[in-house]
């Protein structure tokens, strides 16, 4: 990639993305105001497309699977390639056009990415050759991603079988990228999932989600470093315990 078309895809910022949209459940009218803020905070208030559903009557998680598929489904209507998908409990922290413009000359430059994370929990992670892009081995959260087209197609001709959306996601056998470190963020909010209750309270116990997402990927981009670190601090005491 030469000089001029680095310099377009850094113009192009969130233009680069053909389509956006956000689900948003109709009963909550608050969480679609305050993500309209963080949309307009970031320079993205013109181009997304609030996708409001009702909830479902029967199963929060077919709820948020079926919405996430509908998404697709009209990015592909709208003959859109690369697609942007958000949830309304959506922050953005650290949010740069620097770090866009990584993102957007990443997904130009490989189109074996078919799946990309602004922010999410992780399994364990590796570094590419692009500067601010890890190849990751996605585990959770779905309030962020980009997704191409021929993997939209394919997700959303899937039916709903009793799978939580981003374990279906986690299962899907793609190479899946991020950005280091990430810039979107599920807020502090009360989840909208009956089965997640508890879990909920817990997570906002530890700090909350966004919290445990920048804790989550700190850890599995040093991990060697923090695992050194804990058996050198035993050695030591081991050491003193002998002395």
């Amino acid at each position: 990639m030469n000089a001029v078309q680095k310099a377009e895809i850094r113009s192009e910022g969130w233009h680069f993305f053909d389509a956006a949209y956000c689900i948003s459940l109709a009963s909550r009218p608050d969480r679609r105001e305050t993500a309209a803020k963080q949309f307009k905070a970031v320079g993205l208030q013109d181009q997304v497309e609030f996708v409001i559903v009702e909830e479902h009557p029967a199963d929060n998680e077919q709820g948020i699977f079926e919405s996430h598929l509908l998404c697709m489904a009209k990015g592909i209507t709208a003959g859109a390639r690369h697609i942007l998908l958000f949830e309304d409990d959506i922050v953005f922290r650290g949010y740069s056009s620097q770090k866009l413009a990584q993102v957007t000359a990443f997904l130009s430059q490989n189109d074996r990415c078919r799946l990309f994370f602004l922010g999410c929990l992780v399994s364990g992670s590796q570094p590419t050759l692009s500067p601010g892009i890890l190849k990751v081995d996605y585990r959770a959260l779905t309030h962020a991603y980009v997704i191409e087209s021929s993997l939209a197609k394919e997700l959303a001709a899937q039916k709903w079988h009793r799978k939580p959306f981003d374990v279906a996601l986690a299962a899907v056998p793609e190479e899946k990228f991020g950005h280091y470190p990430s810039f979107a963020f599920q807020s502090n909010s009360p989840s909208d999932n009956a089965r997640l209750k508890n879990l909920d309270r817990i997570r906002r116990l530890c700090g909350g989600l966004g919290f445990i997402q920048k804790m989550n990927e700190r850890y599995y981009r040093h991990k060697v470093i923090v695992l050194a670190g804990h058996l050198i601090i035993l050695a030591a005491l081991v050491w003193l315990y002998l002395r």
